[in-house]
């Protein structure tokens, strides 16, 4: 696993659980009604969209060559 993949595949899932944590806190907040809140939850949707796209990429890399034909 070349150093790339590796920190993908460790700063990939940081980010996603990070990311539902803050929806979740931003949900008990009460969106809509509080604008910290609001951000938060649009923070922590990217945040988890993110860290799943590092992760696909990690898991896609990770696979040997000639896998895919």
């Amino acid at each position: 696993m070349s150093g790339g993949i590796l920190i993908f595949a460790i700063l990939g899932p940081v980010a996603l659980v990070v990311g539902m944590g803050m929806m979740i806190v931003a949900l008990r907040g009460g969106v809509g009604e509080n604008p910290k809140s609001t951000a938060m939850l649009i923070a922590g949707m990217m945040a988890t969209a993110f860290g799943l796209l590092l992760t696909a990429f990690a898991i896609g890399n990770a696979a040997p060559v000639g896998a895919a034909r």
